[in-house]
């Protein structure tokens, strides 16, 4: 495994897809180190994880990255597809000279999890998918949400409906800093890139074709999620042939809201 090197601790680097969209990445962690990469919930950018980062970089050479239409990233026009959206994550991997990483993807993320597990299991050593689903049909729905994201004046509704379906009832009656934070995320996100994410998820049908994932797995589902309930993680974890279920007593973002027993199961799956 090799690691290109031309991004120093901390520091937000770039590189361009094969399709032209500037891509925004993070590496942290030893040089020396297995590589583990990160990928975020839509709606986010890679600062999602930051209070995870320093405690997974003392084992991983830890990259993360904006998912297009998110944070640093280019927003291409029109609907992504699950298909590119797993190939920027080849490409970053080419980019930085990895043939092979662990792979954790929450939400959105964990359905480029999968499909990466599918498609190119060479280039995945352990996989972690957490509050995440193999389908969120009908399609319909999405095509409402897509609509109304994209003719509204702005995120600020669209925000707030995201607050809800992540965090619990206390901290957005507290308005928790937390809280606070991932508003101002979801306020900076570019409307167009939402929708373009969303008709990904709409698209994506992997129910039955996770059945060939070959790669040791981890799934962790959230026991109050309303977004991808705990029966999707169950679903998943009952399909891929020997995955393993992790089920906390969380919403939707379960890095967040128990940070250190999200890091343990995620530490002790990828250490056997």
């Amino acid at each position: 495994m090799n690691l290109a090197t031309n991004s120093s601790a901390r520091a937000e680097s770039f590189f361009t897809t094969g399709d032209g969209v500037r891509t925004a990445y993070r590496i942290d962690g030893p040089q020396d180190r297995p590589v583990l990469i990160l990928s975020n919930s839509i709606g986010t950018s890679l600062h999602m994880w930051d209070g995870q980062v320093d405690a997974l970089a003392r084992h991983y050479r830890v990259v993360r990255y904006d998912m297009r239409g998110h944070g640093a990233s280019g927003v291409p026009a029109g609907a992504y597809s699950l298909d590119r959206l797993g190939r920027d994550v080849l490409e970053l991997m080419d980019e930085l000279h990895i043939d092979k990483a662990h792979f954790l993807g929450l939400s959105l993320g964990g359905f480029v999890g999968q499909w990466l597990g599918i498609h190119a299991p060479e280039r995945i050593d352990k996989l972690v998918v957490a509050n995440t689903a193999s389908y969120l049909g009908p399609a319909r729905q999405w095509d409402a949400a897509i609509s109304a994201v994209e003719r509204a004046p702005d995120m600020k509704d669209t925000a707030e409906m995201f607050l809800r379906n992540w965090f619990p009832a206390a901290w957005l009656e507290s308005d928790a800093p937390v809280v606070k934070e991932f508003r101002s995320m979801l306020l900076s996100t570019d409307r167009h890139g939402l929708a373009g994410a969303w008709a990904a998820v709409r698209d994506a049908d992997l129910r039955r074709t996770i059945a060939l994932i070959s790669r040791p797995t981890l799934v962790i589902a959230g026991r109050h999620d309303t977004v991808t309930a705990a029966s999707h993680g169950e679903a998943i974890a009952a399909t891929i042939p020997g995955a393993r279920l992790v089920v906390l007593p969380v919403v939707h973002l379960s890095n967040i809201e128990q940070p250190e027993e999200f890091i343990r199961e995620v530490t002790n799956f990828l250490k056997e």
